[in-house]
């Protein structure tokens, strides 16, 4: 945990595309396919009250970003156990924000996940205090195009929806200094029962590829607190997916917890 700790902030660890550290005693596996990324930059003081204690932006550049990321959650599973093949899996939306905590420790903070299932969203929102939602999702293909849907049903407010289509153009042989630091993740903070902690995950090298948006509407980021974004995406990309394990949260120094 972070909270309540004093130590001179360290400086963010390096981005690689690759995870720094391995999940010797896996907590949650699952897969991600069939993501859509799209990010907006944000001003770094529109984030700030909207993080977990002792976290802060993470930057680059001296800009922060809104990530509006849609994509198809398989089989979560719990510790080494096979995966659900239907209760795990499940179009999921979250917005997201990217974080950087006093060890230096980069991730993401999730805002919302909106998701198709009640069952996982209600163990979610119980056991992770995660801000997950419970929608009616859809995700259709159609050559290289992709669609995703999804109108909020509980806990709201109603109306709250998004749709996107992308169109998939062609594989990302060297990603941009951008395009890594929007997507090499490899844990989230989150807010458990009033302190912070760090849940770290590991997973492959992404496989990506630019993206051309045919479609953007929705609200499901200023529902998430965060200002409507204005023009296009500064990124919009594909990956056919990972699969992923996510480690047990971290206390301070980086040590997991028992």
């Amino acid at each position: 945990m972070l909270e309540g700790v004093s130590l001179t902030p360290l400086a963010p660890e390096a981005i690689t595309p690759d995870p720094p550290h391995g999940t010797a005693s896996p907590l949650l596996t699952q897969s991600w396919l069939d993501l859509a990324f799209l990010h907006w930059p944000v001003d770094p003081s529109q984030v700030t009250p909207l993080l977990p204690p002792g976290v802060r932006p993470d930057t680059l550049d001296g800009v922060t970003y809104v990530g509006l990321v849609a994509f198809q959650m398989h089989r979560v599973g719990w510790f080494r156990l096979p995966g659900m093949p239907w209760l795990g899996t499940f179009p999921e939306t979250n917005v997201r924000l990217y974080s950087v905590d006093a060890h230096g420790r980069r991730g993401v903070v999730f805002r919302s996940l909106d998701a198709s299932r009640l069952i996982p969203v209600a163990c979610a929102r119980a056991v992770f205090r995660l801000p997950y939602l419970w929608s009616r999702m859809a995700i259709h293909h159609h050559g290289d195009t992709i669609t995703y849907t999804s109108a909020r049903r509980w806990p709201g407010p109603r109306g709250t929806h998004s749709r996107l289509a992308i169109r998939v153009v062609e594989r990302v042989q060297d990603p941009t200094e951008l395009e890594h630091f929007l997507t090499a993740r490899w844990g989230m903070h989150n807010a458990f029962f009033g302190r912070s902690a760090y849940l770290p995950n590991t997973h492959p090298r992404w496989p990506l590829h630019r993206a051309e948006l045919l479609e953007c509407g929705g609200n499901l980021i200023p529902a998430a607190g965060l200002p409507q974004p204005v023009g296009e995406p500064v990124s919009v990309l594909y990956s056919p997916g990972v699969p992923v394990t996510f480690g047990r949260p971290a206390r301070p120094g980086g040590i997991p917890t028992p």
